[in-house]
């Protein structure tokens, strides 16, 4: 008599339990509200005329008393050859202590709201099966990162912020899209199309100086029981830099957790 053959699951999905959408997805849904929390500060002054937050997020003034400045725009403002005011200076001071403590990848995952779209080109990537195309050199960002510099001092403008998609889409969101759908919508196809999250973690100039900073964070990515893993992903899916990962759950490059 013929043997029937049994289907048996694969190891790690036959032992892992079955867990809730919140405990897949905690993370992704906590960024989220988030950055959504974020815009409605920037938004109920407009809508509600309740100002908690005035400005974008290159520089704002936060219920009236505290500036908070991007320390890049201060930079580029700096190599253009013009002294910025005061108020920018000590925002960009409280900016500066607070992502060197914590890491500037806090920013990336959970202030930007560029990671919206290339954490949809991700989804896109995966549903629609496409695996081609090529990463740039990782070290690409950082020479843009030094080439903004070098274009605000040629120009005497603060010439990134003409083409800044985090700016551009941040205004596009509070007042309107206008020109800004085309600088997304780019980076959208490029991440779909050609590199996968290929502008956050390989061209970004933002996330390149926001992640100079996190080099000497006192808060950074571990994974204590790495023992646990089952090989399910669910953190490389909802990660926007998912190369910090391997390092802490695979021991590449590193032996502390």
């Amino acid at each position: 008599m013929a043997a029937i053959p049994i289907p048996i699951k694969p190891a790690a999905e036959a032992c892992a339990p079955a867990r809730s959408l919140w405990q897949r997805q905690r993370w992704l849904i906590l960024r989220r509200s988030s950055q959504l929390l974020i815009l409605l500060a920037f938004l109920s002054g407009p809508w509600f005329g309740l100002w908690i937050a005035k400005g974008n997020l290159s520089s704002s003034l936060t219920l009236g008393v505290l500036p908070l400045t991007d320390p890049l725009l201060l930079l580029q403002t700096l190599a253009t050859g013009h002294v910025p005011y005061a108020a920018a200076l000590t925002g960009a001071a409280i900016v500066l202590v607070f992502y060197l403590l914590f890491g500037g990848r806090i920013f990336c995952s959970w202030v930007c709201p560029v990671n919206v779209v290339t954490d949809a080109a991700a989804w896109s990537r995966r549903r629609l099966g496409i695996k081609t195309g090529r990463v740039p050199d990782a070290d690409t960002r950082y020479w843009l990162l030094g080439g903004t510099l070098v274009a605000s001092a040629l120009t005497g403008t603060l010439a990134w912020e003409w083409v800044n998609p985090v700016s551009l889409f941040h205004r596009a969101l509070i007042f309107g899209m206008g020109g800004a759908v085309l600088v997304i919508g780019g980076i959208f196809l490029y991440d779909l199309l050609v590199a996968s999250r290929g502008w956050c973690g390989h061209l970004c100039p933002v996330g390149a100086f926001y992640g100079l900073l996190g080099k000497t964070a006192l808060v950074r990515v571990a994974a204590p029981n790495r023992k646990a893993c089952d090989d399910c992903m669910d953190c490389f899916t909802v990660c926007p830099e998912p190369q910090v990962i391997r390092p802490a759950l695979k021991k590449v490059g590193q032996e502390s957790p």
